[in-house]
């Protein structure tokens, strides 16, 4: 069994992926979703999926009511199915509402049945077995992703207050992009919402310029170097129609030189533009029919002071209105008070979590 971890208020974007992508079984469960799969769809999935945050892979599931009985099933897992013993793996346990409330202890335990199956164990490990044990229920995971998802591997140049990868993928799914509109953001940064749209557009896949933990597990070698390389290019640029159709814009001349950056690494130079402006220069492009215009400005939490920033609103809300007739916008931000002040009739959706901030999607027609 698989589950893919979610951006807390994004899980229906990823249950939605991972129906697309078919995966079998999707359902939506508390932080996450929950799939039926092996070792090589767990590697699927850290390869294609957009709005996942990491893949784990159960492997045991028992109930557990004191140490000595962890401890004694811990040592009936099958490790070396799922590990290596030139691997050192790190263990990380979660109690909740159960007789067994000592992480510390937990850890022990399930590290002793780990080295009675001669994996060694480390606190810096390359791979990290999770445990959750909850109302006596404990289940064993591998985490087979390593690095969060959001770090595809070719974004080097990074922002203030940047938007991850996997949290644009989900607001894009949300605004129904589907690879054939137009994008515009007018206050870019490193280029988040650009490049994973033109990304989507040329069908390339968001795994496909870093490792994962899953290539460092037993059997997670049975794809080869060969398969791993297979699925990374498995889709291309092929058929994807010509032309710059995402386009992104900002103030500062060092944003837009690391977007472009980040744009050559990503290889999708060839359909995106990135130029610095500011709001009241902005234009609607003339050579694309009306999209998306997604932007993710300061809230007044990390970047910029509230009071200030209903101007820098206002003005966003009467350029749109001015310029973008026919195009649909989607703001991200934490503050209700500042979508509102651009005039602009936009709808809430749910909350999501931005690093620890409530933040929302207002979007609407233009």
């Amino acid at each position: 069994m698989i589950f893919l971890t979610a951006i807390p208020g994004l899980e229906p974007s990823l249950l939605d992926e991972a129906r697309a992508l078919g995966f079998e079984a999707p359902r939506a469960v508390p932080g996450g979703i929950l799939c039926d799969g092996d070792l090589a769809e767990a590697a699927r999935a850290n390869l294609y999926l957009r709005c996942a945050v990491r893949v784990l892979l159960r492997i045991a599931e028992f109930r557990a009511v004191h140490l000595a009985q962890l401890d004694k099933r811990a040592k009936k897992v099958s490790w070396t199915e799922w590990l290596r013993p030139d691997v050192p793996v790190r263990v990380e346990v979660v109690c909740r509402r159960s007789k067994i409330y000592v992480n510390k202890a937990a850890v022990q335990r399930v590290s002793g049945g780990l080295e009675a199956a001669g994996i060694p164990v480390t606190r810096d490990g390359g791979i990290t077995v999770k445990v959750r044990i909850d109302d006596d229920l404990c289940s064993i995971s591998v985490d087979t992703t390593g690095e969060a998802l959001h770090r595809r591997g070719h974004k080097e140049f990074v922002g203030k207050a940047p938007l991850r990868e996997t949290m644009a993928a989900g607001f894009l799914a949300q605004m129904g992009f589907d690879g054939t509109q137009a994008v515009v953001d007018p206050m870019c940064g490193s280029g988040t919402f650009v490049l994973e749209a033109a990304e989507i557009a040329l069908g390339l896949v968001p795994g496909r310029s870093r490792g994962f933990a899953f290539e460092k597990m037993a059997g997670g070698g049975a794809l080869g170097a060969d398969g791993i390389a297979y699925l990374k290019n498995k889709e291309g640029q092929e058929g994807a129609p010509p032309g710059v159709r995402f386009f992104g814009f900002d103030r500062n001349d060092g944003a837009i030189r690391g977007a472009l950056a980040n744009a050559e690494r990503a290889g999708v130079s060839k359909v995106v533009a990135f130029a610095r402006g500011a709001i009241s220069d902005l234009e609607s492009p003339a050579e694309v029919a009306p999209g998306l215009v997604m932007v993710n400005p300061p809230y007044g939490g990390r970047i910029g002071e509230r009071k200030l920033l209903f101007g820098l609103y206002g003005a966003l809300g009467a350029v749109l209105a001015e310029k973008f007739a026919g195009w649909r916008v989607g703001i991200v931000t934490s503050d209700g008070g500042l979508a509102k002040a651009t005039g602009l009739e936009l709808t809430a959706g749910g909350p999501v979590d931005h690093s620890g901030t409530k933040v929302q999607l207002w979007s609407g027609p233009l």
